[in-house]
């Protein structure tokens, strides 16, 4: 989006173009910033069940409140659409609806080929504290990868490098984690990169995205109790499903999101969204002078 100097409110001791001109650094700065702490104060509350929902659910609330004022301040949008609240609650519900239906498709698979090796009963406590961990994860981790890495890219190169590049840095942020592999980033990139950017390019909404993410990382924490993206001490859910078999069918010791069942499950929405996008004339074409 190009904004005229006429179009922009004034701001005190500071024009409002050379403002916009730097939303970029302004809003990925703070956005990682908002996301570390979200992050630290999860790991340190992470298996205390209703602290954990309670906290979980305050640094979710906390990212959205930080992202649409940080966006106010660098962009001079009155308004933030793609956090729109008429689109809150049907975006989340069938975004949940799509992850938590991926991800029990993707076990299911796993478990028809041989690779589930017992499954036990877990703790309800275990699942009220992933709600409020996955929520603060999916909802502080969409809003920087999608909400900023991927919009302004988009504006700026087309939805194609937007893409590509999104999902290659959403990839590369899983080999931070005690168990990562290069396959399990790989992995992350194709399913979840692609997929999560294709929602997003096809509503220009980040509440889709938000619910996608949200349901897969509770189902695969919260309900089956597998390990998140190579997460160690990720909390315990309503089962304990241990998995057993040839990395690439079980994920290995990065979790499910490494088998190449998951990578396959998550395409077939992303090249549905993406389809739909072109189809509603969505796609930003590849500008190859960027511009803001």
């Amino acid at each position: 989006m190009i904004f005229r100097a006429a179009e922009l409110p004034s701001f005190p001791g500071m024009k409002t173009q050379s403002l916009h001109k730097f939303r970029f650094p302004i809003l990925l700065v703070g956005m990682i910033a908002v996301m570390v702490v979200a992050s630290l104060l999860n790991a340190a509350l992470g298996d205390l069940g209703p602290v954990s929902l309670v906290v979980g659910l305050a640094t979710a609330a906390g990212g959205l409140f930080c992202y649409t004022r940080l966006s106010r301040f660098a962009e001079q949008r009155p308004d933030v659409p793609e956090l729109a609240r008429a689109d809150a609650k049907p975006g989340l519900l069938r975004g949940s609806a799509l992850g938590a239906g991926a991800f029990a498709a993707t076990m299911l698979l796993i478990g028809m080929f041989g690779g589930w090796d017992h499954v036990s009963g877990g703790s309800f406590w275990g699942f009220l504290a992933s709600i409020g961990v996955m929520a603060s994860a999916a909802v502080n981790e969409e809003l920087l990868f999608r909400g900023v890495i991927f919009r302004i890219t988009q504006e700026r190169a087309g939805t194609w490098p937007a893409l590509v590049l999104s999902a290659v840095l959403f990839g590369g942020t899983h080999l931070l984690n005690a168990n990562a592999t290069l396959w399990g980033a790989v992995s992350i990139a194709v399913e979840a990169g692609v997929m999560l950017g294709a929602a997003y390019a096809c509503t220009r909404s980040l509440w889709l995205p938000i619910g996608i993410h949200f349901a897969w990382n509770l189902f695969e924490s919260g309900v089956f109790g597998t390990t998140v993206s190579g997460a160690s001490g990720t909390a315990q859910g309503l089962l304990n499903t241990a998995l057993s078999g040839p990395a690439l069918l079980t994920g290995g010791g990065f979790g499910p999101e490494a088998s190449l069942i998951a990578v396959l499950t998550c395409a077939t929405p992303a090249v549905f969204l993406l389809r739909k996008a072109a189809r509603r004339g969505l796609l930003v074409p590849f500008r190859a002078k960027a511009h803001s």
